[in-house]
């Protein structure tokens, strides 16, 4: 087999044998008629009280999944490529596995150890996957042009935005700086990405808006359009729609925090998108009207399971802070940061940002008092009237 050298994978052409007298034909390096024949099985996840029938379909299932993205992983470079672009079973089994993959407060539910090694192999070999598709440029001989990479991402639906949130609640612990630089590649690389975010906003704040309904609240801009139905009738509060709805509430918000929280850590770039839809105030606001609603609904409701009701706790509880965490990150990286590394010509605009966020947020006196609370203001004022003289003449001289 010939092949071009120190081309990029999208110029190369290969010579191979084909056909039943084993004709050389050339090919581009890249084609559907070089991928091999796998059939990769789709993920399922482990049932909570599994049984051991159900562990030992798991346990097998999952080594399945392990030895094929082995065999995977341990492709040349062109290979490998025309397997990921070209091979559906291969992405629906990776699909699978971000779709239904344990998350979050439920990811040290597996308490077998043949079980969570099984898993923790299963993890890592996902994660390398999506990692080595993030990566355009593995060595000098082994590489796609930047442009056509970015269009090899996005035409084949490699990796979207929900794909990219879900990476970063899965694999977000112990591999953030390396997340961080594989999604900033993916954005860079392919700047329509950028374009996919700032229409994935509004989504989430429909999620807010959906939650809000279901409780019987009100909220400004709601829409009619919901992204996932809990249920055909909205009760008049969480305390009186069924266990099971209120349950599915508490878990959707809870992930949905959860995986917001996870990106903007991991991509803080994004922060800036999510503040000009006004993400922060709306969050602020749902906050104060959903947050004692649903704590209330936990708190008092009769549970004939009473660890029922102390998962749901744990998971208000674990949303609640999330909700003031994602708030941080977003005053943190579009008015504080850029204040105090003074590196922007605009300065004064971040400033004026900063008093009109914390001024917007003065009605919601919950979620200023909790936000206090975890990240002090005073303490962010202070530094900010040191580095800025126009917050000085705002606020006057700063505590010492």
């Amino acid at each position: 087999m010939a092949c071009a050298q120190r081309a990029p994978l999208d110029e190369q052409q290969v010579t191979e044998p084909s056909g039943p007298m084993g004709q050389a034909t050339t090919l581009p390096a890249l084609h559907p008629k070089r991928m091999e024949q796998r059939g990769f099985v789709l993920y399922r996840p482990l049932p909570l009280h599994g049984s051991p029938a159900e562990v030992e379909e798991f346990v097998e299932l999952s080594q399945f999944i392990v030895e094929d993205l082995d065999w995977l992983l341990a492709l040349p470079h062109d290979k490998y490529w025309c397997q990921v672009v070209f091979d559906e079973s291969l992405q629906k089994c990776l699909d699978s596995y971000l779709c239904m993959a344990p998350r979050g407060l439920d990811s040290a539910l597996y308490t077998s150890p043949a079980v969570a090694d099984m898993q923790k192999r299963l993890h890592r070999n996902i994660f390398m996957t999506f990692l080595r598709m993030a990566t355009h440029k593995e060595s000098k001989e082994n590489f796609i042009t930047p442009a056509v990479f970015g269009e090899i991402l996005y035409n084949n639906f490699l990796f979207d935005i929900p794909k990219i949130l879900d990476l970063c609640v899965l694999f977000g612990k112990g591999n953030q700086q390396l997340l961080h630089k594989m999604i900033k590649n993916i954005f860079n690389q392919q700047p329509a990405y950028y374009s996919d975010l700032e229409e994935t906003v509004p989504t989430v704040l429909q999620v807010l808006d959906t939650i809000l309904q279901r409780c019987g609240l009100q909220a400004e801009g709601a829409s009619a359009s919901q992204p996932m139905k809990l249920g055909d009738q909205g009760p008049a509060n969480a305390m009186d729609m069924k266990q099971q709805d209120l349950v599915d509430l508490v878990l959707y918000l809870c992930d949905t925090c959860t995986t917001l929280y996870s990106f903007l850590d991991i991509f803080p770039t994004a922060c800036r998108t999510f503040q000009i839809h006004g993400f922060l105030s709306r969050l602020a606001s749902f906050y104060e009207l959903a947050i004692p609603d649903i704590e209330r609904a936990v708190r008092k409701r009769n549970f004939d399971d009473k660890s029922m009701q102390e998962d749901l706790w744990r998971r208000v509880s674990h949303s609640r802070r999330k909700m003031v965490e994602i708030a941080h990150l977003l005053i943190q990286h579009t008015c504080l940061q850029p204040i105090l590394e003074n590196s922007s010509e605009n300065i004064q605009m971040f400033v004026e940002d900063f008093l009109q966020t914390f001024t917007s947020l003065l009605p919601e006196k919950r979620f200023l008092a909790d936000y206090d609370e975890q990240f002090s203001v005073a303490d962010d004022i202070s530094l900010l009237q040191q580095a800025s003289p126009l917050l000085y003449h705002f606020l006057g001289k700063p505590n010492s």
